[in-house]
């Protein structure tokens, strides 16, 4: 016992006696940059916050006021918070517009650009990034202009084209002239990822046997089937939300889009605000559930789309 008192006495004098180990000037240069880094963190998170406030804000105005009655838009305003629920706004657009009809036309069209505009894309792409076929920079620069050309410039020759080929007001020439337009993107995308695509895997193809086919679809799309996914992705998603190129090709009640549809609102629509936030609602929420859906899709082909 006595030992251990000794013991512990000689523990607490060697303790005291110790000398305090003092911080340098670099510790505290780290200290105060992480404390920055800290700040800098929080000050950037506050931001996205309010940003996606802000961009959810068309959304939730929609939503409230699609659900009210006409007499409480009247009495309290758009921005203020229902204090009825009503869905006669939404049953009504959705029937006098035949929405479901509107719905599956945008869906096909959607689809078939998304996979037509990409399957020419990457035809396009294995030529101009493996092929290396002549003057593909120069090929490549032309692709890169014809996006910035805007549909109103073509839209006259595309619609003499359609009207002579008997393909106007049908879906398929929707899709074929989307789908073109989409490859140039297209193309330019899917060849600047080809261009980086490891040869000894392609001269491994080549010494096997492989056919060109078979080296595309054998080895090629496996190795960039994520950045074929986005791609689909955006194509369906710049298609759906086009309103210029069916407005014009698609003139029977039959063929038309949803946001032709949503856009051609008239008569007794236009005078009512419940019924414009109806139609606006239903146009977004197919957007946001298709986002929902392909989400990880997005994630995943924007985080190994590169060729490695």
């Amino acid at each position: 016992m006595t030992l251990t008192k000794e013991a512990s006495a000689t523990t607490a004098v060697a303790r005291r006696s110790r000398p305090k180990l003092r911080r340098g000037p670099a510790a505290d240069r780290d200290s105060r940059r992480r404390s920055r880094r800290g700040l800098t963190h929080w000050i950037v998170l506050a931001l996205l916050a309010l940003a996606t406030l802000l961009s959810l804000f068309p959304f939730f105005l929609a939503a409230i006021n699609a659900i009210k009655t006409a007499e409480d838009y009247t009495a309290h305003g758009p921005l203020a918070l229902p204090r009825s629920f009503d869905l006669s706004a939404i049953t009504d657009f959705w029937q006098n517009v035949d929405y479901t009809n509107k719905l599956i036309n945008s869906v096909l069209i959607s689809g078939g650009v998304a996979i037509f505009g990409t399957v020419i894309s990457l035809f396009n792409a294995f030529a101009l990034g493996i092929g290396r076929i002549k003057a593909r920079r120069a090929l490549l620069v032309l692709l890169l202009l014809a996006t910035t050309i805007p549909q109103e410039a073509l839209i006259y020759p595309l619609y003499y084209m359609a009207n002579e080929t008997g393909l106007y007001d049908t879906k398929l020439v929707v899709v074929i002239i989307s789908s073109v337009l989409s490859s140039a993107f297209g193309t330019y995308l899917l060849a600047s990822v080809l261009s980086s695509f490891p040869k000894e895997i392609l001269e491994a193809a080549r010494m096997d046997g492989a056919s060109r086919w078979q080296v595309l679809r054998l080895v090629v799309v496996p190795v960039i089937w994520p950045t074929l996914t986005v791609l689909m992705t955006f194509f369906f998603i710049w298609t759906w939300n086009d309103f210029f190129l069916p407005l014009i090709m698609l003139t029977s009640n039959e063929n038309q889009t949803a946001s032709v549809a949503l856009g051609s609102l008239q008569g007794q629509y236009t005078s009512s605000p419940t019924s414009l936030a109806a139609a606006s609602l239903m146009g977004i929420l197919p957007a946001v559930a298709f986002f929902l859906i392909f989400q990880r899709t997005l994630t995943r082909g924007a985080v190994a789309g590169a060729v490695k």
